[in-house]
């Protein structure tokens, strides 16, 4: 067996073992770096950590620390608050308000299960009072967060910008976030019909009388859950409705929104708003970078307003830094063993390019329904490199359409943004709830790269 072979495996067995078990994806994919370099590829320690990213690792430091204390401030409860106001108590609105805050909040840096994690029990917390569907709110939030991860300094979108800059590929970070932006956008009109937001057309929060029963509506709603939940098991759910662990360790209790006086714009709130702004513009207009000047706008909000940073490093999303630093390291690894130009000619001997951009977006799709996308993110696009390298297929179009099929699936429960709508839903509805995510996440694992691969590949290849 080749030395190339094994190490793939190995990067199978990492994924394998971090989706059915409690050992974190970053840190095995570290161990297995330290094995496969210490009993196959013969290489030292310093070896090893040439391949770790310093500069993906400022990044995700950077705009996570600096969304931590944008957190801690109320900045972001101010946003979210501002948001729901603006709609003027119309119902059918209130979904897509949470779509374009999660959205926001990851386009501007936050991590996905954080944006979701703040954004999910607010949103759940209105579809209970206004009746709407916790399916269609969940999928709004969970899209929402995809939609804004491509931008230039959002994370989904720094990790595919850096993979594509560190192997020399051209890119193109205004298409990729655009694109991925209107593919949720359209994906979530869909989702609004589907679930029922048709019939909150109409409906002011002022007039509603459903007094948190999301059945109370008179033209109920075919997929709508059914009354009384599914036969209460003291909030124990078993079978396939079984709430992922990772998912009940983060939930939290749904309530109706808060009627407190709604948060003001004082000065530390107004001055990480122009921070948030000043980044956007340094890395859309001056080709700054995203990591350092995140972390000089934390330093100067630090001296500025020192209580909006109490917390804020714990808070920092070191989990996700742990995640993508572990996977880049060890792909950096294959690449100097030779892995990844050994696959690259084994998806480009097949005889038909467009046949092979099909399969890895259908590979990055089937396996982020079941694992971290920014892993994923981290892992295949340099699987692909050697076979966009042939230039038979636009290395543009492929990689948008890889981007959009692994993201697009974090709706899915087995995945961290389903998994967090899943735990913040009412104890009556989760059954429910579980197996409608469920469903869509492996419906659009196969309906999202067919669709990406024949607007963004075919043609860019013909």
């Amino acid at each position: 067996m080749s030395d190339q072979v094994i190490s793939i495996i190995a990067l199978v067995l990492v994924f394998a073992i971090a989706t059915f078990s409690a050992v974190h994806l970053g840190a095995l994919a570290l161990v297995a770096a330290f094995i496969i370099g210490s009993t196959v590829a013969d290489e030292s320690t310093d070896d090893l950590f040439s391949g770790f990213p310093g500069d993906l690792f400022v990044v995700l430091v950077g705009v996570t620390l600096l969304f931590a204390i944008a957190k801690n401030n109320g900045t972001v409860d101010w946003l979210v608050n501002a948001a729901v106001k603006a709609v003027r108590g119309r119902i059918a609105l209130i979904p897509w308000v949470m779509f374009l805050v999660t959205a926001m909040l990851t386009a501007v840096g936050a991590v996905t299960p954080a944006a979701v994690g703040i954004v999910a029990p607010i949103g759940l917390g209105f579809a209970v009072a206004y009746g709407i569907n916790p399916v269609l709110m969940g999928l709004l939030i969970a899209n929402g967060a995809s939609a804004g991860g491509f931008s230039p300094i959002g994370v989904f979108g720094s990790i595919t910008n850096n993979v594509v800059e560190r192997n020399d590929l051209p890119g193109n970070p205004a298409l990729l976030f655009a694109a991925s932006f209107l593919f949720n956008v359209v994906l979530c009109v869909i989702v609004f019909f589907v679930f029922g937001g048709r019939r909150l057309l109409g409906q002011r929060a002022g007039t509603y009388k459903g007094g948190g029963d999301t059945n109370a509506d008179s033209e109920r709603h075919d997929d709508a859950p059914p009354p009384g939940g599914t036969g209460g098991t003291g909030g124990q759910l078993v079978g396939a409705g079984a709430v992922p662990r990772r998912a009940l360790a983060v939930a939290t209790t749904t309530r109706p929104p808060a009627q407190d006086e709604p948060l003001k714009l004082d000065g530390p709130r107004a001055l990480t708003l122009l921070g948030l702004l000043s980044l956007v513009a340094g890395a859309l207009f001056f080709d700054l970078d995203v990591g350092l000047m995140a972390l000089t706008i934390t330093v100067v909000l630090s001296l500025v307003s020192p209580k909006s940073v109490t917390g804020a490093v714990d808070r920092c999303a070191w989990s996700t830094v742990l995640l993508v630093c572990g996977i880049v390291t060890y792909v950096s690894q294959m690449e100097r063993m030779g892995t990844i130009d050994y696959l690259g000619k084994q998806v480009a001997s097949i005889e038909a390019p467009l046949l092979g951009a099909l399969l890895i977006c259908l590979i990055g799709a089937l396996v982020s329904a079941f694992a971290s996308t920014t892993g994923m993110l981290g892992a295949l696009i340099p699987l692909a490199v050697p076979f966009l390298l042939a230039g038979e297929v636009g290395a543009v179009g492929l990689i948008t359409a890889l981007a959009i099929s692994a993201s697009v699936v974090d709706a899915s429960p087995f995945s961290t943004s389903g998994a967090l709508v899943t735990a913040n839903t009412p104890e009556d509805q989760r059954d429910f709830v579980f197996r409608r995510l469920m469903a869509w996440g492996l419906g659009i694992a196969v309906i999202g790269p067919l669709v990406t691969w024949a607007l963004f590949v075919v043609p860019t290849s013909l």
